[in-house]
């Protein structure tokens, strides 16, 4: 069933809708966890010894954003069908130069 171009629009425009939102996590996850590092080696006067209290904000909400990110993106965050399609053509292409 072929969907008309009124639903592919809406569809379009929930995706983009799910990327911004994902966009909008990371950014404030970066700041946010950003700023509570800083604020805890400040306060703390930062001795050189690494403690994971500093780094657990960003290992467990890390491990949300990610999974965040997976859910909008799915596999393709990695292997999208573009790279797919370049890493082809790059293949073919050194075959041909290898030819005798």
């Amino acid at each position: 069933m072929m969907k008309n171009k009124t639903e592919k629009y809406l569809q379009a425009k929930e995706r983009i809708r799910k990327i911004k939102g994902f966009y909008s996590h990371l950014t404030v996850y970066i700041l946010v966890n950003t700023f509570i590092t800083f604020t805890i080696i400040y306060n703390s006067g930062f001795d050189g010894e690494m403690n994971f209290g500093i780094f657990s904000t960003w290992f467990f909400w890390g491990i949300g954003v990610f999974f965040h990110g997976f859910n909008i993106f799915g596999k393709n965050l990695i292997f999208s069908k573009d790279w797919e399609k370049r890493k082809i053509q790059e293949l073919m292409d050194q075959d041909n130069e290898v030819e005798f």
